[in-house]
């Protein structure tokens, strides 16, 4: 287990991760369609992808939360 102060990291890395394979993956097989290669196609996308998506989310997370922040009315 990973201790509570981790959370905010893990949770960017999670959602980047997983965000940036399906964008990655939609993105290749409209592209390629299912032929040859479009599987390692994909996983070099998404590595790419992930690279900038990581770092991303940890910036733009605590943007985003300010703005929803102003957005929704308070409890």
């Amino acid at each position: 287990m990973f201790p509570a102060r981790a959370a905010p990291l893990l949770f960017a890395l999670i959602l980047s991760g997983l965000m940036s394979c399906l964008v990655s993956g939609f993105s290749t097989l409209r592209v390629m369609g299912l032929g040859e290669g479009v599987f390692t196609t994909w996983m070099t996308n998404w590595l790419g992808a992930w690279t900038l998506a990581f770092p991303g989310v940890l910036i733009v997370a605590p943007v985003t939360r300010r703005l929803v922040a102003r957005l929704v009315r308070p409890a």
